[in-house]
């Protein structure tokens, strides 16, 4: 591997950079077709509460400290560049590729998904592939990294935010309070054809809880952020779980996400806002565990990644 430069690329969802690019976010979204212009009304008015998602800048803040841990901990002359890119919206996988390949000899491409679905992670699958042959060079070699939910360093910082908040309880509830660890929920048609993603999704939760010291009957595995369609969508979700956290008797609650990497619309709305309300509801005091975003632990989960990616045939 000597002298060999390594691109990198790290691919996540996107999210509109003003209010007046939310149709175009969503009809890319959507496939090309137009959303409706309630729904287009409704996500303008999430945004707006949570003053914009920070998602894109926290994903580029995440690619530079993932390069500064490659480069600084290189043992041979290898040295990478690393670029954050979006499936629906700008920066766009496509526009960051020929940069970060630009002098690369292998392109490696992170999927910002822990758990992963051929289904569901197929798009960015073809997104990179897409970009990487409009470069038209034969030298370049394309390899994207697929699951890495039992990842341990990714584990650990889950774990450590779990630890970080229930510090911030008051010492004579703190042991009690129940702790939902949660994903986000999908149609239940699509995981039928996918039950490996939900099993990943629930092997993550267990093993943070472990890592935490959660003893079983302490939490629980939930789903949040259903779509809102005629269609049904998969259980229990945040909301259920509140009346009977409260029959039990239970006066506060934690919420953690085990899928989610940075703050974004389904952290900063969804349990932030949509689901403290409805603890709250029911009387329950809530709370939520800080997002990794550039946490070092977790950078260091994602040079994991890539070298993991790297060694693979």
């Amino acid at each position: 591997m000597a002298n060999k430069h390594i691109g990198v690329l790290l691919m996540t969802y996107g999210s509109p950079a003003t209010l007046d690019d939310m149709p175009i976010f969503l009809k890319n979204v959507y496939g090309g077709r137009d959303a409706s212009p309630e729904v287009i009304a409704e996500f303008r008015r999430r945004y707006d509460l949570i003053g914009g998602s920070p998602l894109v800048r926290i994903t580029r803040e995440q690619a530079a400290a993932l390069q500064e841990k490659l480069n600084s901990t290189s043992t041979d002359e290898t040295t990478y560049s690393v670029g954050a890119g979006m499936r629906f919206a700008p920066p766009f996988i496509t526009d960051v590729v020929p940069d970060v390949a630009a002098h690369a000899q292998t392109l490696v491409g992170v999927i910002m998904s822990p758990q992963y679905s051929p289904i569901i992670m197929s798009g960015y699958v073809r997104a990179l592939e897409d970009a990487a042959e409009k470069l038209h060079r034969d030298d370049l070699e394309l390899k994207i990294s697929g699951d890495w939910h039992l990842q341990p360093s990714f584990l650990r910082a889950v774990a450590d935010r779990i630890k970080q908040a229930l510090e911030r309880f008051p010492e004579d509830i703190r042991e009690k309070v129940p702790v939902l660890l949660s994903a986000h929920s999908m149609p239940k048609r699509v995981v039928e054809n996918e039950p490996d993603y939900i099993n990943n999704l629930k092997e993550t939760a267990s093993a943070v809880a472990k890592l935490a010291g959660l003893s079983s009957d302490r939490w629980q595995f939930c789903y949040q952020s259903a779509g809102h369609t005629k269609e049904e969508w998969l259980r229990p979700d945040f909301a259920d779980l509140m009346p009977e956290l409260k029959e039990a008797g239970h006066t506060h609650v934690l919420i953690a996400p085990v899928q989610f990497l940075a703050d974004h619309l389904e952290i900063l709305y969804d349990i932030e806002i949509g689901a403290r309300e409805q603890a709250e509801e029911h009387g329950i005091q809530f709370a939520r565990t800080e997002s990794l975003n550039t946490t070092p632990l977790f950078i260091d989960a994602l040079a994991a990644v890539v070298k993991d990616t790297l060694a693979r045939e």
